[in-house]
């Protein structure tokens, strides 16, 4: 049986990732995990839409602040020489293309890197897309934190985009829990995949057409709890 990643171990996997001096936009949701796992050398700035730059790793149970709150209303950690702003400032900052990377959570994802993950255009559905789509196009990487399938079992990476789109064209790299896989402009390519998964299994997961099949190495994280 295939040992997928948690979503901390992905997070810490997207966090390797990210390079010094980038700044960073955390998605609400799982991509909010990531600023838990930069490397204690490296120093990352990360925003978030609701007006600041510089925040750290998650409080702990002391630290809470519920005047200090990231987009997705939830306590976070500011370092030394952060900032607040206005919310248009932090647009501003996002539609100048000021960043260097967001990280997004999805409901799909295409073989072209189209992004659909603001709606699943069911009765219940958010009602507008919000900020989503100014990161999508805003960043100069996006990269996508997403478990590979529904709890059904459905693709979520696919040949095309059934649910309303985010951002056309937009992802660079897919971080799943059972490979990460970047987005080129001849298709897909796997770079790692978990340990017991063959290749033809995450075809056989992923509705788009996969390449990397001679090159892809493994996908390994520590065990966090």
């Amino acid at each position: 049986m295939t040992k997928k990643l948690t979503r901390r171990q992905v997070a810490w996997r997207i966090a390797q990732d990210i390079e010094e001096g980038n700044y960073v936009n955390l998605g609400i949701g799982q991509p909010e995990l990531v600023a838990n796992f930069i490397p204690a050398d490296r120093e990352i700035v990360f925003h978030s839409e609701n007006g600041i730059l510089g925040m750290g790793p998650e409080p702990g149970p002391n630290e809470v602040d519920y005047d200090l709150i990231n987009a997705g209303k939830k306590p976070v950690t500011m370092l030394p020489g952060g900032s607040f702003f206005h919310h248009a400032d932090s647009f501003g900052m996002i539609r100048g293309n000021h960043l260097d990377i967001c990280v997004l959570g999805a409901f799909q994802v295409s073989e072209k890197g189209d992004l659909a993950n603001w709606s699943t255009g069911g009765p219940d559905a958010v009602p507008a897309v919000g900020g989503a789509m100014d990161l999508a196009v805003g960043a100069r990487l996006v990269f996508v934190m997403t478990d590979h399938n529904t709890k059904k079992g459905d693709a979520k990476i696919v040949r095309k985009c059934t649910y309303p789109l985010t951002g056309p064209g937009v992802v660079n790299t897919i971080y799943s829990d059972i490979a990460v896989i970047d987005v080129r402009p001849d298709g897909l390519v796997v770079r790692e995949k978990v340990p017991g998964i063959s290749f033809d299994e995450l075809q056989a997961r992923t509705e788009a057409q996969i390449g990397g099949r001679a090159s892809c190495r493994e996908l390994s994280a520590p065990e966090i709890e």
